[in-house]
């Protein structure tokens, strides 16, 4: 009979704690949340395609042209993608779709790009958000892929921000569809959801990313900093400078290390949050300016601040004004 008692007693504190872990993940991945780091992910991303497209306006046949045509042929990276799979999209499939319009090459492709353009001014706008938001996706990923022999980490991540946005509830309130089409207020929860995926797939990226330079040398001893900012096209800082300046490399490259390794751990903190954001938008704005990678240090801000950055002020602000007004109170209760 005592043994039974316990056995009971155990049975049921089984069951409150799984209920208690379900609660909490559930909590965890649907927060209640605002549409404003939505709006900020719709507003940076449509600036980074209007960015994007117009810098490839004069090379953009030119990159992405067929055998004899262009730099590098459209079909030599095509064929190598295809390698990997058949169903990732690509240029060709729009160039294949010429004989049956009429149209040239190069028609086709100053299309997609004039297409592309248009998408990225609509999300601007906040005009056909989700139809814009796909279109961009697919557009890009088409680019990114047929000219995957010079593309980079700009096209990955925005790849990657248009994904997250076409699946997100759009339209958010600051919106040209909200205010035309008076949308219906979307589901906080859902906001939150979205939110988290992006929040959640940010830190494994930094974190992977600073655990690989943290088993290399290279970035302990500076020497990976050196041999980017001294290699072309990325040199544009006058080499005496850098002389000047090596023995502040090693700090550097420690300092990145510890900065995406500790990004997982200490972006969620709210007296870390700050601080973390602040310091990897820095480093990401630094590599714009000192390797000339000015797109990809837009996207990775803009990243941030829809992931962790949007709303970051305004709960800064709630924060002091309630510590202000706690004070005012107890002023006026001594």
């Amino acid at each position: 009979m005592t043994s039974a008692v316990p056995t009971k007693q155990l049975s049921r504190k089984i069951p409150k704690q799984l209920e208690t872990w379900r609660e909490r993940i559930l909590q965890f991945l649907f927060p209640v949340e605002s549409d404003t780091w939505l709006s900020v992910l719709r507003l940076g991303l449509g600036l980074q395609v209007i960015v994007y497209t117009l810098s490839l306006r004069d090379d953009w046949n030119y990159l992405l042209a067929g055998t004899g045509h262009g730099l590098i042929s459209r079909n030599l990276a095509e064929a190598l993608l295809s390698v990997e799979s058949r169903f990732v999209p690509r240029l060709g499939w729009l160039v294949s779709l010429r004989a049956y319009v009429g149209l040239s090459e190069n028609a086709v492709l100053s299309i997609a790009w004039i297409c592309l353009l248009g998408t990225g001014f609509s999300l601007l706008a906040g005009l056909f958000c989700r139809s814009s938001a796909i279109l961009a996706w697919f557009l890009h990923l088409c680019a990114a892929k047929s000219g995957g022999l010079l593309s980079y980490g700009a096209d990955n991540f925005m790849t990657v921000g248009l994904f997250y946005l076409m699946l997100s509830p759009l339209p958010d309130r600051y919106s040209l569809d909200w205010r035309l089409r008076k949308s219906p207020s979307k589901d906080p929860q859902l906001l939150g959801f979205w939110r988290r995926v992006l929040q959640i797939h940010l830190c494994i990226i930094y974190f992977f990313g600073g655990l690989t330079k943290c088993l290399g040398n290279g970035w302990w001893d500076g020497s990976n900093i050196w041999r980017a900012l001294i290699r072309p096209p990325s040199n544009i800082i006058d080499p005496e400078i850098l002389i000047r300046w090596k023995d502040l490399f090693p700090i550097a490259g420690v300092f990145i290390c510890l900065l995406e390794t500790g990004y997982p751990f200490f972006i969620w903190g709210k007296r870390t949050r700050t601080i973390w954001f602040t310091c990897i938008c820095a480093m990401h704005l630094a590599i714009g300016l000192t390797l000339g990678m000015y797109l990809f240090a837009f996207i990775m801000i803009v990243l941030n601040a829809a992931a962790f950055g949007a709303g970051l002020v305004s709960r800064s602000r709630t924060e002091s004004q309630r510590k202000h007004g706690t004070g005012i109170i107890d002023r006026r209760a001594a």
